[in-house]
């Protein structure tokens, strides 16, 4: 098949590989010639813009960090919307059911399909392929991309209806970041107490309170103080914002959330929105006096 692919960062430039190495025809843009460099060498061809890519494949995919971004690539001057063959554009990114929606309407009004399919599992289930794919639109559309969206994960069909998948992803966002910023909170207290953070973690996944922060984030990034998962705090922040909008558009109260927000908001104010997501703790850190670490063995 062949296939544009948009945004060569971390979780990209993984998927965009895996693309590539599943013998797929692949067209390769992002604002870094180091990035298209990388994947050219693997047998991707380069672009020189999204309107190119869009004029090379009929199935364009993009893998970008804000909805502005998303909006400008796809529907901009020089975007996926000016292709010359380009059928259905593909959204890996995050950017909120109502920008899906937008840019649904646009893409629409030059018959090209938008798939509205962010995914979850982060860098190592990118560089894996074993994402989960939240795709929605047309069936039809979905299954004829799916042979290759397979490549990087499992697909699950949300909806037909545009902007399904956005609220998925973002349901789900909330809760790992939920997840971080709880486990730092008990984690913290558990050091101040004298308690082994790698006893607590090991207690903690037998127990009801696992989740992947105690499963993956701590063990990998926390406790060896490497703060290395290539999630940036910045990044959800972005998502727990867009959550929140959609759930007061919607009605529904999210206090809890709220609350993670303001953590987050701190971890990027005082360590910057580039910071790991895995960072949260560190604030925490900061006001209890101690530090959640123990040595790798």
């Amino acid at each position: 098949m062949d296939i544009g692919f948009i945004g060569l960062g971390n979780m990209g430039a993984h998927m965009a590989r895996r693309l590539v190495e599943a013998g797929h025809h692949v067209v390769v843009y992002d604002t870094r010639q180091e990035a298209i460099g990388n994947l050219t060498a693997r047998g991707a061809v380069a672009a020189r813009s999204p309107a190119e890519v869009a004029d090379m494949a009929e199935t364009v995919m993009a893998s970008l960090p804000t909805p502005d971004v998303v909006l400008a690539v796809a529907t901009g001057p020089r975007g996926v919307i000016e292709g010359k063959r380009v059928r259905r554009f593909v959204d890996l990114s995050t950017t909120g059911a109502v920008m899906a929606q937008h840019i649904f309407k646009l893409l629409a009004a030059r018959d090209i399909v938008q798939i509205d399919s962010p995914v979850s599992g982060g860098v190592r289930g990118a560089e894996r392929g074993t994402l989960a794919v939240m795709a929605s639109g047309p069936r039809a559309e979905i299954a004829a991309v799916e042979p290759a969206l397979t490549a990087i994960g499992k697909v699950f069909f949300i909806s037909e209806r545009p902007g399904a998948g956005q609220t998925m992803k973002l349901a789900n966002n909330v809760l790992s970041a939920t997840a971080m910023a709880a486990t730092s909170e008990a984690m913290v207290m558990g050091v101040k107490a004298g308690l082994d953070p790698r006893i607590m973690l090991e207690v903690i996944n037998a127990g009801t309170g696992r989740n992947t922060a105690t499963e993956d984030k701590f063990t990998h990034a926390v406790l060896p103080g490497t703060f290395d998962l290539g999630f940036a705090a910045g990044l959800m922040m972005k998502d727990v914002r867009l959550c929140l909008a959609e759930a007061k558009t919607l009605g529904v109260p999210m206090e809890v959330i709220e609350a993670v927000a303001r953590l987050l908001q701190r971890t990027c104010d005082e360590f910057g929105a580039e910071a790991d997501i895995t960072a949260v703790v560190q604030p925490i850190e900061a006001r209890a006096g101690v530090k959640v670490r123990a040595p790798q063995n």
